[in-house]
């Protein structure tokens, strides 16, 4: 138990870090503004308590937040996030999974469940920051393209730190 805590203790500091001094500072277009820290909010185990998932997102989003300047924007996204999260995989997921307590990876779940799930879960976090920060529907094709390029390259960073840092053998269903 204090093992896996400390773990995503780790974790939760590298992705934040990353996200912060690394990914920030990587101008890659306008339109392409990847959030990796996400990953962190998406990889939490399918059994964790609600009310877990949705304080560590929250926790998560202030530091995201504090240290871009971007007061509450992400913090509002990343519960959002981890709200939407805990609905679709009551679906997504078998009963043999939440015995087994796994976390949703394409080394446990396939790759192709796993993309799905990132990138229906990105979408949802791209789309309602990128509105919220703009406060409006008044860019809409803008912002729409935004979301889109945003979330496909989200997804491709969060897939390779998948095939680079996690376990190795990966099913294809």
């Amino acid at each position: 138990m204090i093992l896996e805590l400390l773990t995503y203790l780790l974790k939760f500091i590298g992705i934040i870090l990353l996200q912060v001094l690394v990914v920030d500072n990587v101008e890659l277009s306008s339109y392409i503004n990847p959030y990796i820290y996400i990953s962190f909010i998406l990889l939490l185990p399918i059994t964790i308590k609600p009310w877990h998932a949705l304080f560590l997102a929250f926790i998560c989003g202030a530091f995201v937040d504090a240290l871009s300047s971007t007061p509450g924007l992400h913090i509002a996204a990343s519960v959002l996030l981890a709200f939407v999260r805990i609905h679709y995989l009551r679906f997504a997921t078998t009963k043999e999974d939440t015995e087994s307590r796994i976390t949703p990876s394409m080394s446990k779940k396939g790759i192709v469940w796993f993309v799905f799930y990132c990138f229906s879960m990105t979408l949802v976090h791209h789309t309602f920051l990128f509105f919220l920060e703009i406060y409006g529907f008044y860019e809409f094709f803008s912002t729409l393209l935004r979301i889109i390029l945003s979330t496909l390259v989200t997804v491709m960073m969060i897939v390779v730190g998948q095939l680079l840092f996690y376990n190795t053998k990966i099913s294809n269903g």
